[in-house]
């Protein structure tokens, strides 16, 4: 009888075979074990390829995490300010502004998996006190936030690109220690990053800076000054309610007065005469409201509808076309060259220069633009000299078409020194600039009205004690002479204040002011009597 070599248990020959059988029935699986078919290798292939899957995408992930916490932040100034721009991942998308100490911003501007984090860093003193000095550079400040913002949020995503494919694939190549299957795991970074970029370019919303989520101190910014949209709808209202005002009270004028209604008909013409909008987006209704009310056949403007004159501002002139009247408009020294581009570009917009006159319903109108600007601070101011020559060129353009048999009828330009000097040229000159309104008698039988701000001093109004009135007059021409025959000054209460004030006027029961320091004034008694008036709190 043999033994077993490795347990030293005898055994017979015969139980060989029985104990071979006996060891393939104890291997494990052996009781159940079958032929493989290939639907059986596919079948058991799957959850290993899902657990393959889950774990490259979880290596793309945190490589893809851990290259941008590490690298993927730029330091970018926009404009006046110093920001650090950074993509960080995100379930909901969005942008978050922090603004140190004060709190931060929640804008909900895209969905994607990543968010745009923007730190202000500070204000930079250098860049902030150019502005400071130089205004004139507010003009191209939007495009210059633009560019900036564009230009970081490029170099953003060209280094995000790069953090994210460096960081998935060195993490690849520590977990798999294979070259091909780690740039494999950085390529689907890549991918992963251009997919959430498309997706939150997609889904862009520029009104999400209308409706920001506020924290820390900030929390208490909607209180203090509104939302963006209740502020554009308590404005709205503002403004309705002052034309609705200014309505009313000429109503009521015109049924109380005794003085002559001027009802429009074939003999009588309406100018509305309004100056130094000043980007009060309020004068706008106003105006409206007087055309309608007062059937007013033409509009002239004596400049300043501006504050900068930038590009930027000229969305405020939209409304101009939709006023119901034709809108003459001479440039002042707050509009640029490009605000009188944006005007010459605009139906039923009558834009004055270089003396060259426009007839506008009957009306022959001559003017000439302001030949200073005053934003420009890089451009010295020539004061009244500069004004003086204009005015000479634009009395110049008046007598060169009286010779030619074409009267003009009312001479236009924004500061009074320089159409003052169209004295005898013209029965009726028009200005602003000064924010005050006034009325003097020239030589040679010229009447020089200057308009108040139609804007109430524009949005500068705020800075004062108390806000200026906003002022406009409608001027009553004869239609055949084109003469004056009388004209109603109208008053409205400043910012926020709701009083108005139409008071009539004719030239022979009140004489024009004399101004000592005008060349070519004519010294006239002062008026003696003023007419009623309709006032209205």
């Amino acid at each position: 009888m043999a033994r077993d070599a490795s347990t030293g248990v005898a055994r017979s020959p015969g139980a060989a075979p029985f104990l071979s059988s006996l060891t393939r029935r104890l291997r494990p699986g052996a009781a159940t074990a079958r032929p493989v078919t290939p639907e059986l290798a596919r079948t058991a292939t799957v959850p290993v390829r899902l657990a393959r899957g889950a774990g490259v995408l979880g290596v793309v992930l945190l490589g893809a995490w851990l290259g941008m916490l590490a690298v993927g932040s730029v330091k970018a100034p926009v404009g006046p300010m110093d920001t650090r721009m950074t993509l960080r991942p995100s379930l909901t998308g969005g942008t978050q502004i922090d603004v140190a100490p004060l709190g931060s911003l929640d804008l909900d501007s895209h969905h994607a998996p990543i968010r745009l984090d923007v730190d202000v860093d500070q204000l930079n003193p250098e860049r902030a006190q150019a502005l400071v000095d130089h205004p004139e550079r507010i003009t191209g400040l939007q495009d210059e936030v633009t560019r900036d913002a564009t230009a970081g949020v490029q170099e953003l995503a060209l280094r995000s690109c790069i953090a994210v494919v460096t960081g998935a694939t060195g993490l690849g190549l520590l977990v798999y220690r294979r070259p091909r299957r780690a740039l494999a795991v950085g390529g689907l970074a890549l991918a992963l990053l251009a997919g959430s970029g498309t997706a939150a370019y997609a889904t862009w919303n520029p009104e999400s800076v209308l409706e920001p989520k506020f924290s820390g101190l900030l929390s208490s910014a909607p209180s203090i000054v509104g939302t963006a949209r209740s502020i554009v709808s308590d404005f709205d209202v503002y403004q309705q309610e002052l034309a609705r005002l200014v309505t009313n009270v000429t109503k009521l004028y015109d049924v109380t007065s005794a003085l002559p209604a001027y009802q429009p008909d074939p003999t009588t013409m309406r100018v509305l005469h309004v100056s130094d909008i000043h980007l009060n987006p309020a004068a706008w209704h106003i105006v409206r409201a007087l055309v309608e009310q007062y059937k007013v056949d033409v509009i002239i403007d004596t400049g300043d509808t501006m504050d900068h004159g930038t590009k930027a501002e000229n969305g405020f002139l939209d409304p101009i076309s939709d006023l119901g009247a034709p809108y003459v408009w001479v440039r002042g020294n707050h509009d640029s060259a490009e605000t009188q581009k944006s005007m010459e570009g605009r139906k039923g917009v009558h834009v004055l220069d270089e003396g060259k006159p426009v007839e506008v319903e009957g009306l022959r109108i001559a003017g000439i633009g302001d030949p200073q600007f005053t934003p420009d601070r890089s451009t010295a101011a020539a004061g009244d000299p500069a004004e003086i020559r204009a005015g000479d060129a634009l009395a110049a353009a008046i007598r060169d078409r009286r010779t030619k048999g074409e009267q003009v009828d009312i001479a236009v330009a924004h500061n009074p020194v320089a159409v003052r000097r169209t004295a005898g040229t013209v029965p009726l000159a028009l200005a602003g600039h000064r924010h005050n309104r006034k009325t003097y008698s020239l030589a040679g039988g010229t009447r020089l009205m200057v308009q108040g701000s139609t804007g109430g001093d524009g949005l500068r109004a705020v800075e004062g004690e108390q806000p200026a009135d906003i002022q406009a007059s409608i001027l009553y021409l004869d239609r055949d002479t084109r003469r004056l025959q009388a004209w109603d000054e109208i008053d409205l209460g400043g910012l926020g204040l709701s009083t108005a004030e139409v008071s009539r006027h004719l030239p022979r029961e009140n004489t024009p002011a004399v101004d000592p320091s005008a060349p070519g004034s004519a010294a006239t008694p002062p008026p003696s009597s003023r007419r009623p008036s309709s006032k209205s709190p």
